[in-house]
């Protein structure tokens, strides 16, 4: 195709292209010039350049869009299936709605992490079959299913960087060799040893798809308890993760990766000390963990002993079990306590709730884990009747599970309901600039809908189940920091706060309102609707009993230019009823994953989070440094890019506390601090977020890390 070879545009310089590569023009990002301004064009330059030098050069061209993708059919690039969905006319001619954006990449990293993780290439990897433009096109074609408006608008707000599905989504569509559409999972693991069994195969199967799956071993019986009424039988929790690294090591995805694993664990199990001592950096080899993540559940008892310098009780999930009738996970600990500790048969132990908290802050100081997972304050939050007793790998899954029954030969004698992240996030910049919002946000909706409805994973039926009869999406976020530098208003500021609640305020009354319209369209509400407070109403209280306004004339300002209309009570008021006597049809609708390549794609700050630079220095394999600038940046506005370390870890727990009470899910929250932070700081900033109603922690990070220039490792199956 002779009209699809495009170049990014630039205020080119061709004697600096002459002398100086793609990388050195990149690298000079790092430099100033002679009168102190950065150099942001020798970026834009660099991103120039990389098409003329190595792009172009590296590309299969074709002469007619018809021969290309006849090509890529009969090949095996592309499945025949997507396109037979379409009269070629149509196919043409969003192909050609594609290119005449003149789609450019804004950074140099946007386009090499493009061609270097997303494009089809040849078989053998050599050269690329597909720009920018061509993928949007397939991912578009694929979701909307021979929908031709829904394709169009797809096509529009994913080349306009509004939305952009997660990576396995953006990078598998309409290819004929691809991998599955989401690659995050959770799964429970109960107390007999063929969910263990099965937990296992679990690992392999889904790692070998390309899947991230985050464990439940709270309900698994402590070391020492009985096996069959025989004291002393079990061996715990320990050898469990062993197997379990051991599987997602295994199955590596045909060695492009090691496979990604999570196990979570609510702190009043007995195996709970043992748990955390194997991620110690002077930890016995026979226990320690290298690659699996470590995740805590605690509920608001822990916090309340801690505040009363009490020793917590921790206790045995076998005989929980064998009390109520249920699974350990699927119980308030905060309900219970007291019940539990009087209770004789129930075995229980004791340790120091204060010291606990000292050792996950020891622990997050050392190597940044455990993940938190704030129990009660998720459930409260949680719409749908179930227990959440679990994240996932990036700590911002959280959803209702069930427990599946097995037969002695491994098969299923009852199917539960484990989870799979169905994920794209919204640029708020652009959704911001878009012509019309609430149009944004249903596309969003409706292309993630999609690819709950396009994905089985028939390996492990428990996920399958669940995805069929839940469609549960994860709607995220990115670029709020560059919006709000854009507009210059500081993150974390009264300004910042203001606009994070009415942004996430209003997506809410968009997302809900799609999803009653699928449910009208299709209907079919999701399973257990009718348990909901979306049923009920109760949910909408929140929204229908008070009146949310702008509480600065800043914000007031930037939604009245954009056109942008706050929904009103009344508005909620319709909504309400239209759910109540209609339903939904997804039953969960947002999650806030940390965004990195897409991020970079979309020239986006990550999430939500702050920058942890202004000028981002990255590694990228064998090219080495990379840098990438923040987006919007310039010489005028630098004072609105404090970075993540020196904004510090209460301004971002505000924010994302202000976008909390509308997500129903959770948000991956980062806490940074300062290199001369303490063991202290990390637990006031715990009490924090747990006082502010946040729901989960991901990582901790100590500025010298980042100043050392070493690589912060994404979450595999949603920074990616």
């Amino acid at each position: 195709m002779s009209d699809e070879i495009a170049t990014p545009a630039a205020a080119a310089s061709p004697q600096r292209a002459q002398t100086l590569d793609y990388h050195a023009l990149n690298a000079m990002l790092n430099l100033y010039d002679a009168d102190g301004r950065l150099q942001l064009g020798a970026d834009r330059e660099a991103a120039r350049q990389y098409f003329l030098q190595h792009v172009n050069q590296n590309t299969v061209f074709f002469h007619t869009l018809e021969e290309k993708l006849d090509y890529l059919v009969e090949e095996g690039y592309y499945e025949r299936e997507v396109l037979d969905q379409y009269a070629f006319e149509f196919v043409k001619s969003l192909f050609a709605r594609a290119y005449a954006v003149k789609f450019r990449f804004q950074s140099f990293l946007g386009a090499f992490k493009y061609y270097t993780s997303y494009t089809l290439k040849t078989f053998d990897g050599q050269r690329y079959l597909e720009r920018f433009e061509d993928r949007v096109c397939m991912v578009a074609l694929s979701l909307a299913r021979g929908d031709e408006t829904l394709a169009t608008t797809l096509l529009d707000e994913i080349i306009h960087g509004r939305f952009q599905p997660a990576t396995p989504t953006f990078l598998n569509c309409g290819k004929q060799q691809r991998g599955e559409l989401v690659s995050c999972f959770l799964l429970r693991i109960e107390d007999n040893m063929e969910s263990i069994g099965r937990a296992i195969n679990s690992a392999l199967q889904l790692s070998k798809r390309g899947g991230g799956v985050a464990f439940l071993l709270s309900n698994v019986r402590e070391a020492g308890a009985p096996i069959k009424r025989i004291a002393n039988q079990s061996s715990g929790i320990i050898p469990i993760m062993k197997l379990l690294e051991d599987a997602f090591s295994y199955a590596n995805q045909l060695g492009a990766r090691q496979g990604a694993g999570a196990v979570y664990l609510n702190v009043h199990h007995p195996d709970i000390l043992r748990f955390l001592d194997t991620k110690r950096e002077n930890a016995d080899e026979k226990i320690r963990i290298k690659t699996l993540s470590l995740g805590v559940v605690i509920p608001d008892i822990t916090f309340e002993l801690a505040k009363r310098n009490e020793p917590m009780y921790l206790f045995s999930p076998y005989d929980v079990e064998r009390v109520y009738g249920v699974p350990f996970g699927d119980i308030s600990v905060t309900e219970k306590y007291h019940e539990m500790v009087d209770d004789p048969r129930i075995r229980k132990s004791k340790i120091e709730a204060r010291e606990l908290f000292q050792t996950l802050a020891e622990l997050q100081f050392e190597s940044g884990y455990p993940y938190v997972l704030f129990e009660d304050t998720a459930n409260r939050a949680n719409p749908i009747a179930g227990r959440i007793n679990m994240s996932n790998l990036c700590s911002e899954i959280l959803q209702v599970n069930s427990p599946t029954e097995y037969d002695e030969d491994l098969g299923y004698r009852h199917i539960g309901e484990d989870i799979s992240c169905n994920l794209g996030s919204l640029n708020i910049a652009r959704v911001m600039d878009a012509p019309d919002f609430g149009a944004s946000v249903e596309t969003a909706v409706r292309a993630l809908s999609a690819v709950s409805e396009m994905s089985d994973i028939r390996s492990v039926p428990s996920i399958a189940e669940a995805n069929a009869r839940s469609h549960a999406i994860g709607l995220g976020q990115m670029n709020l920091h560059g919006y709000l530098a854009r507009e210059r208003i500081h993150y974390g500021s009264e300004e910042g706060l203001d606009f994070t609640n009415l942004y996430f305020y209003t997506v809410t009354f968009h997302a809900l309102r799609a999803s009653n319209r699928l449910a009208i369209e299709r209907g079919e509400r999701f399973a257990g609707f009718e348990d909901s407070a979306y049923a009920s109403g109760t949910y909408f209280d929140q929204y229908t009993e008070q009146a949310w306004r702008p509480r600065t004339d800043k914000v007031r300002a930037l939604f009245d230019g954009a056109g942008i209309h706050i929904p009103t009570q009344d508005d909620w008021r319709e909504l309400k009823a239209s759910v109540m006597a209609h339903g939904l049809f997804n039953r969960n609708l947002q999650a806030v994953p940390p965004t990195g390549s897409i991020s970079y794609i979309n020239h986006a700050t990550s999430s939500i989070h702050p920058v942890v630079s202004k000028i981002e220095i990255r590694k990228e394999g064998k090219l080495g440094r990379v840098y990438y600038p923040a987006p919007y940046l310039d010489d005028d506005n630098q004072d609105y890019y404090r970075d993540a370390y020196e904004i510090g870890p209460e301004a971002i727990i505000d924010t994302y506390a202000e976008a909390t009470r509308h997500v129903d899910q959770g948000l991956s929250l980062t806490l940074f601090f300062r290199d001369t932070a303490t063991t202290r700081d990390i637990n006031k900033a715990q009490i924090h977020a747990w006082k502010k109603g946040i729901k989960t922690i991901y990582y901790v990070r100590l500025r010298q890390a980042a100043l050392a220039g070493t690589e912060v490792e994404g979450c595999v199956s949603c920074t990616l």
